[in-house]
């Protein structure tokens, strides 16, 4: 079976196919500094061409649901749901977090994923992954990052593993002053997301039987849109009126 996953919840992109037993045959990475909506299907068609494979002969298809970029998370998830549209394949809507844990498995410790949110918050999520398999201590959260500190400080004071952190907001987590104190080094190959980490992810949900089909594919988000927040805040009054 072939896993065709991507991932353009942040600025860097990717698109992977990857075998079922976690071999990957082809790999893209997009950091060109166009949209997504411009460079992920073009990518896509690219390795299908270079791989001598089409869309039919998928058994799976995966994309990063989220959360990240508001936009690059629904291109991602409208980008798949198009592929796999009526051809009845599973599709797997694999959080942003745990593909970035994923990410730092090997190094065997607690896999601590942070992505700027913005407005004083990071999106993140902590994982055990002292056997090289992410198990979730915590869900995918929105917080500020003195809640994130305080949490670490405790997971690691219960478990004394080496924290490890990857995804875009590392350096705001790494120059906090307590999480500096309990995080260890990460390989530059391990410390970003990556389409392939997000095919591994898939490919354990669909052994797990965690995969929906085309339909069932949306994205996640922690918080509303930027655009929804800003018209919710200048209508808030209207029903008073």
């Amino acid at each position: 079976m072939l896993t065709l996953a991507v991932d353009s919840s942040a600025k860097v992109a990717s698109v992977a196919v990857v075998c079922d037993d976690g071999t990957p045959l082809g790999i893209v990475t997009l950091s060109a500094g166009f949209t997504h909506s411009e460079t992920l299907l073009p990518a896509v068609e690219f390795l299908f061409n270079s791989l001598r494979i089409s869309a039919a002969d998928l058994g799976l298809f995966a994309c990063a649901a989220g959360p990240g970029s508001f936009t690059g998370v629904r291109i991602g998830v409208s980008t798949i749901k198009g592929l796999a549209f009526g051809r009845g394949v599973p599709c797997a809507a694999v959080s942003t977090l745990e593909a970035l844990a994923e990410a730092t498995a090997p190094l065997r410790g607690l896999s601590c994923a942070v992505m700027d949110a913005r407005r004083e918050q990071v999106y993140t999520a902590v994982f055990d992954c002292r056997d090289g398999t992410p198990k979730r201590i915590t869900p995918d959260e929105a917080i500020p990052i003195d809640v994130l500190a305080e949490k670490l400080r405790e997971i690691k004071s219960e478990t004394r593993a080496t924290v490890y952190i990857s995804g875009d907001g590392a350096a705001i987590a790494r120059n906090h002053p307590i999480i500096s104190t309990l995080a260890g080094d990460v390989p530059p190959d391990m410390a970003m997301g990556s389409a392939y980490n997000v095919a591994i992810c898939a490919l354990r949900m669909h052994k797990a039987g965690l995969t929906t089909d085309d339909a069932g594919l949306y994205p996640i988000y922690l918080r509303p849109p930027q655009a929804e927040r800003e018209y919710a805040e200048k209508h808030k009054n209207d029903n008073n009126i």
